[in-house]
């Protein structure tokens, strides 16, 4: 007997999961009524938490490069040129609920907890070589380059997640890139 639901369509349901309740919230049960499915089902994907949380967290980073690509067509040539493209494609109520999420996830891995504090150290480390293949220069410069302009667009949006989008864009011009 096959299962209903694919390994893809558990990890989509476990995602919205997380981006709907909160990676604090994430559980087997839930993933498995947000389907109508038996928990033994999305246990059989992902054996453990820590895979489902794991997999949820690549999924989440997918999903913020794909909105980030969307922005990046060309070369530039310093941190604010790169945070001018990305701004209007960040800032918006869509992109809103991915990076609640990636601040979650930031947040239990600046305190120490498992799996958080391997997975997202990594996952901004990718980011930023990323990011750094969209800057103009040699390595050390695209790499500080890009450094500059995640720290930038992360503040900004912790700020529009904080503050509200108003205060996030008055930043964002006082910043020159809005």
């Amino acid at each position: 007997m096959g299962h209903k639901h694919t390994k893809e369509e558990i990890l989509a349901a476990a995602l919205e999961t997380a981006l709907d309740e909160g990676l604090s919230q994430l559980s087997f049960g839930r993933v498995a009524r947000r389907l109508g499915i038996p928990d033994r089902t999305v246990v059989y994907y992902f054996p453990t938490k820590v895979d489902l949380v794991s997999e949820v967290i690549g999924a989440m980073g997918a999903q913020l490069l794909a909105q980030l690509a969307a922005a990046f067509r060309e070369k530039s040539g310093d941190h604010r040129e790169l945070a001018a493209m990305a701004w209007p494609v960040l800032a918006t109520p869509e992109a809103d609920r991915s990076f609640a999420l990636f601040f979650e996830a930031n947040g239990l891995a600046a305190v120490g907890r498992d799996p958080y504090r391997a997975l997202i150290p990594n996952l901004v480390a990718g980011w930023i070589a990323w990011a750094s293949e969209f800057i103009e220069g040699d390595a050390a410069h695209r790499q500080r380059e890009a450094e500059t302009a995640i720290a930038m667009i992360d503040g900004l949006l912790l700020l529009r997640l904080l503050a509200g989008p108003d205060a996030a864009e008055r930043a964002a011009k006082n910043f020159g890139i809005a």
